[in-house]
């Protein structure tokens, strides 16, 4: 498993499958038979370093869980924070995260996002 670090993979998962859940929305998108690569977001809207460092730790430490046995394989995994996602309880999250591979294993997400002009 590695770490996506690359602007252009992150905005290429941007246009595979959504996940949205309280906490969090997860993208999947097929990398091509590479091996399992995740990526965490974060933006500035969320709230100071502190808080945005803390929630990469925490969701850094749900995918190194979660991934291996629960992630797609061949994939590339991408958390993007929401608001309050920093509050909420980490066994939640990882439920979340659970439900959220769940869906996307079954090709059930909310559509990809419309391309910005």
């Amino acid at each position: 498993m590695s770490v996506l670090t690359r602007r252009a993979d992150f905005l290429a998962a941007n246009r595979g499958l959504r996940v949205a859940r309280p906490g969090f929305v997860l993208l999947a998108r097929p990398n091509g038979g590479e091996s399992m690569r995740f990526g965490i977001t974060v933006t500035k809207k969320i709230g100071n370093a502190v808080v945005r460092n803390r929630m990469k730790r925490r969701f850094r430490e749900l995918l190194r869980a979660a991934l291996p046995t629960e992630g797609l394989p061949g994939h590339d995994h991408v958390l993007i924070g929401r608001e309050g996602g920093v509050e909420r309880d980490f066994a939640l999250l990882r439920q979340e995260l659970t439900a959220a591979l769940a869906r996307a294993a079954a090709g059930k997400g909310d559509p990809p996002r419309r391309p910005r002009k």
